[in-house]
């Protein structure tokens, strides 16, 4: 996690100071109950409770002569209790600690990302409803296809988003399980119900098996959720981004009072936080790759995963903080212009109403073979001529200029916007746009 693209409450999650914290509520959990099962004398309990400190500093420099950060750990709050801190880490691996102590921090931060996601549905269901009848062209292939209206787009992607909030929800219910089985998962010095009983006091689920560690599929689940929600902020960045684009200019980011598009032209406002959200989203996606190597390993464990999730799960879970933010701010200060978007639907002189002629000359009795060359014909004169295709039509002498009118119109295609809506789950109620 660097600063530019951090947030500092889960910067603060992922601190050290922060990892040793929760490290220590694992090992006072596991203390407690095994005090409780008369395993280690209360008083010993007691001690653990009112003195157990560490230092980070103090920590690095065990570490510098042990080489095993863990080790330091528990040797550093030992100091800091006294004779009774020889009971921390009673019967417990490494790994007990440390899996289970990332599960509580792993939950944690998807916590802290599920609130920035439920923040950017909220930003962009309040843009639908007020732009949900803001006509404007579609597009396929990046050509102009048949009308819709700028709330449909924001309400396809908040359907997505929903989606996205159900798998972020599942990844967190696949992440808080917690371990204390021993060194190869067989409970060789602590019975399960230790486990069941430490797991319970953490908010946590125990694993029904495991091996000396949590098994990575979980992480690399989670992984996986983190960079499929990346690609959905990464597609509504570059969608704001190409409707932005000089020649469209539907929609802009917010370009605040004193910023700066560009060192040389001063006529700049870039879109530069979807473009930015746009690069970090292949960041995530890396990440997840990382994570699914990380799920084979040799034999109940080696430690090859180790320095890998050291970045990739701060990181993640850093960036989507950070990402979904950014995006909230993009959608509730985005500038929309409605004017500018009829004035794209009209562009093509009515070219965008010819599957409504195909249907109205079949309806008419011709095949659709022929209907379709009819109206491709009535196009292609309408391009190359530089008239209407409306014109183009007149003078095939089908259709009256009445039944012009009515085919030529864009507010049949925007009949079911509201039913759309009800759908998505959004409420319906007064647009502001029209």
């Amino acid at each position: 996690m660097i600063p530019r693209y951090s947030r500092p409450e889960m910067a603060r999650l992922w601190s050290d100071e922060n990892r040793f914290a929760t490290w220590l509520e694992v090992e006072i959990a596991a203390t407690t109950v095994l005090a409780e099962r008369g395993v280690v004398p209360k008083e010993a309990l007691a001690a653990i409770r009112e003195r157990a400190r560490f230092d980070v500093q103090r920590i690095e420099e065990i570490e510098r002569e042990v080489q095993h950060d863990v080790i330091a750990f528990v040797s550093c709050v030992a100091e800091s209790v006294g004779p009774e801190g020889r009971f921390l880490h009673f019967g417990l691996t490494s790994s007990d600690v440390v899996d289970t102590a990332l599960a509580i921090l792993m939950r944690d931060a998807i916590d802290l990302v599920r609130t920035e996601l439920v923040e950017l549905m909220d930003a962009v269901r309040e843009r639908a409803l007020r732009h949900k009848h803001a006509a404007m062209i579609g597009r396929t292939h990046g050509v102009h296809a048949e009308p819709m209206t700028f709330g449909l787009k924001l309400a396809l992607w908040h359907a997505e988003l929903q989606r996205q909030l159900a798998r972020l929800e599942r990844a967190r219910a696949t992440i808080a399980h917690g371990k204390l089985s021993g060194a190869v998962g067989a409970f060789s010095h602590l019975p399960p119900e230790v486990e069941e009983a430490v797991c319970a006091k953490l908010g946590l689920v125990p694993a029904p098996v495991s091996s000396q560690i949590l098994q990575r599929d979980r992480h690399a689940e989670f992984l996986a959720a983190a960079a499929i929600l990346g690609g959905t902020l990464e597609k509504i960045a570059t969608e704001i981004r190409g409707l932005a684009r000089t020649e469209i200019r539907e929609v802009e980011e917010p370009f605040l009072r004193g910023q700066t598009g560009s060192s040389a032209m001063p006529h700049k406002r870039n879109p530069i936080i979807c473009e930015r959200i746009t690069g970090l989203a292949r960041v995530v996606r890396g990440y997840a790759q990382m994570a699914m190597e990380d799920q084979a390993l040799w034999g109940e464990r080696d430690i090859s995963h180790s320095s890998v999730e050291r970045i990739v799960l701060p990181g993640a879970t850093g960036l989507l903080h950070y990402m979904l933010r950014k995006m909230a701010g993009v959608l509730s200060g985005l500038r929309v212009y409605p004017e500018r978007m009829r004035a794209n639907l009209d562009l093509t002189g009515g070219l965008v109403f010819s599957h409504r002629v195909l249907l109205a000359l079949v309806d008419r009795g011709l095949s659709r073979e022929e209907a379709y060359r009819v109206v491709q014909d009535a196009s292609m004169a309408a391009v190359d001529g530089g008239f209407p295709f409306g014109q183009a039509l007149a003078q095939g002498g089908r259709f009256s200029q009445e039944e012009l009118r009515g085919l030529l119109d864009y507010t049949p295609y925007l009949a079911h916007v509201d039913t759309i809506f009800a759908r998505v789950g959004i409420p319906i109620r007064a647009e502001v746009t029209r």
